[in-house]
């Protein structure tokens, strides 16, 4: 990259390595939490200015409050019989990060669509921050487009980049790209 190049990885700059066991403890207590269905008995995880911010149709969520009650309440109306399972979970000081799956049944209304039954794959990936014993700020990805493809509704309209792994069509080159 020519010219400035922009800070990187500002966020871990004090990351504290002594605190790896300990941030390990409080994120697998607080998913064996979240894996038991509870939602206002979680707080003890949780730092009073905790943030919860998810990608684009998650929302971002400021407190303990708006995430019990505009995340876990909405998710387990949606989604029932929910069994998660991190595929990976890894522990840095202060910081965790995991991704995996759930599995779980549309039973509730979920962006519109009426509750239809089907068992449905969420894909996610989290990133916390653990300070003082407590979780201070959640990074989440949660895959929406492909829980809505499995409800048969294709939020990318038929323009998915999957269409050029499937040989569909041919996957757009830069100007000057010699590669054919």
């Amino acid at each position: 990259m020519a010219g400035n190049r922009p800070e990187q990885a500002v966020l871990t700059a004090d990351n504290d390595p002594t605190q790896t066991a300990s941030t390990r403890r409080v994120i697998e207590g607080m998913v064996d939490g979240l894996n038991d269905h509870r939602i206002d008995d979680i707080g003890e995880y949780f730092s009073g200015s905790f943030r919860w911010l998810g990608n684009f149709g998650c929302g971002t969520k400021n407190g303990l409050s708006e995430f019990q009650d505009n995340w876990q309440r909405p998710f387990q109306a949606a989604f029932s019989d929910k069994i998660c399972t991190d595929e990976a979970r890894l522990f840095d000081g202060q910081w965790a990060a995991a991704f995996g799956s759930q599995q779980a049944i549309h039973s509730g209304e979920f962006m519109g669509i009426a509750a239809t039954g089907k068992q449905v794959e969420i894909r996610y990936m989290d990133f916390w921050k653990v300070v003082d014993g407590k979780i201070v700020d959640n990074w989440v990805m949660v895959d929406f487009p492909y829980v809505l493809a499995q409800l048969g509704h294709d939020v990318f309209n038929g323009q998915g980049w999957e269409g050029y792994d499937r040989g569909e069509r041919p996957a757009p080159r830069p100007e000057g790209d010699l590669k054919a």
